[in-house]
């Protein structure tokens, strides 16, 4: 507050005047220290704070470019990554397709059994088996008997093996119905197969410790 009421320009007109009567050797001494005091000041008071302050905010400057750089990389891997998950998903499904989980099992056999049923045969007999563990894979063999014509076996044994999913037809033996009769009964395995679960996993492993 005191340095508010103070008349500078009163006060400088009254030190150069006593600074002219000063000695010249005096003088140029007076005013060397005086542009030194006023230098000094100036660095101590304005200059390194600000440098500080610029050195502050470059580093901030600097952290947060970082930052960016960091970000747009991780962004980047974050998209690829989202690619590889959307083509591993696609890929799963196409999996599925050709060898079902657990859950799907029944539906398969039940398009099996349609098939059947829409190439003009009569089931005698269908009855999944005891699955079999294989290394990656659990095997389904289903027993199946048919009666119809023998073209008709054929139109069903042509539409299993154009299934997506894989079912092979193995141990076929056909016979007439009755002696010289059209109509035939035709036995098989139809055997498929689905993913092997972490309870197939647990079980196999129990059966290997009682070995």
């Amino acid at each position: 507050m005191a340095l508010k009421g103070i008349d500078w320009r009163s006060a400088l007109n009254s030190f150069f005047e006593k600074a002219q009567k000063i000695k010249k050797g005096r003088r140029l001494l007076l005013i060397s220290g005086l542009v030194f005091l006023l230098g000094g000041s100036f660095a101590w008071f304005v200059y390194m704070p600000r440098m500080q302050e610029i050195d502050r905010l470059e580093r901030e400057i600097a952290d947060l470019n970082q930052k960016i750089q960091t970000g747009k990389i991780w962004g980047k891997k974050l998209a690829d990554l989202r690619n590889e998950m959307a083509q591993v998903e696609t890929e799963f499904q196409k999996a599925l397709k050709i060898l079902p989980n657990e859950r799907e099992i029944p539906s398969l056999l039940a398009d099996i059994s349609q098939l059947g049923v829409d190439s003009n045969l009569q089931f005698r007999l269908f009855s999944p088996g005891k699955e079999e563990l294989r290394t990656f894979y659990v095997e389904i063999p289903v027993s199946v008997e048919v009666g119809g014509r023998f073209r008709d076996v054929i139109l069903f044994l042509d539409k299993v093996s154009r299934m997506e999913r894989i079912v092979n037809i193995v141990d076929i033996s056909l016979k007439p119905n009755t002696p010289l009769a059209v109509d035939l009964i035709t036995a098989c395995k139809a055997v498929t197969y689905r993913f092997k679960s972490k309870e197939d996993e647990a079980k196999e492993k129990a059966a290997q410790k009682k070995k």
